[in-house]
């Protein structure tokens, strides 16, 4: 279960996302927020197709990907647990880096009344950051956070598994709702000569 039951139906609609209605009417200020190298990915994936309205953070300890990333906001973690070189796909470096810039985390997330937060799990900044992040935006800030995850490919590793799901359950704790999406799965709607790399990029997809 995670945090409470509040706005449960909330994460399904996949229209853009406005901050303002038709008649110019304040809704809400809702954020993004990619962690790590998958949620990064995603994040940049949702710029690519042109959703408005929302502000998007990307947060990664890898210094030089999130250069790549075309988020509003990029902020790189844990210099100097990391020293800008990423967390090794180890979610306890991972868990230390946002512990680390956590004060710059609260801060980008400031204001938010909705919060979207995205990895993928079973690497080290997504499993160990996104926590971080679901506890900051809901317990800390209260603004009502879903958290969509991806669960790694079964080709990915019995290791990279068990870091996923401790992670997933990490997560759910800090959020009000979690969505996970087994990628497993979307190799059932692929054709059987789709490269593993096409199979990465359709799970980037779903995260759209």
């Amino acid at each position: 279960m995670g945090r409470n039951n509040r706005g449960s139906t909330k994460a399904s609609g996949r229209a853009p996302l406005s901050v303002r209605d038709q008649t110019g009417n304040f809704l809400a200020v809702i954020k993004v927020v990619g962690v790590g190298g998958g949620g990064t990915n995603a994040v940049n994936r949702m710029v690519d197709a042109g959703l408005t309205g929302v502000e998007f953070i990307a947060v990664n300890t890898d210094a030089q990907a999130l250069l790549m990333c075309d988020a509003d906001v990029k902020i790189h973690i844990g210099s100097q647990a990391t020293r800008g070189l990423g967390a090794g796909a180890d979610p306890v470096v991972g868990k230390a880096a946002a512990q680390e810039s956590r004060d710059e985390l609260k801060e980008a997330l400031k204001g938010a009344d909705m919060v979207f937060v995205t990895a993928g799990e079973g690497g080290g900044t997504g499993t160990g950051g996104a926590p971080i992040m679901g506890e900051l935006a809901g317990e800390e800030l209260g603004a009502l956070t879903v958290g969509v995850v991806t669960r790694p490919f079964s080709f990915e590793g019995r290791k990279r598994a068990q870091q996923a799901e401790r992670g997933i359950e990490d997560l759910r704790d800090t959020v009000d709702t979690l969505i996970v999406i087994e990628n497993d799965r979307l190799l059932q709607v692929v054709e059987k000569r789709t490269s593993i790399v096409d199979a990465f990029k359709l799970a980037d997809d779903v995260l759209r």
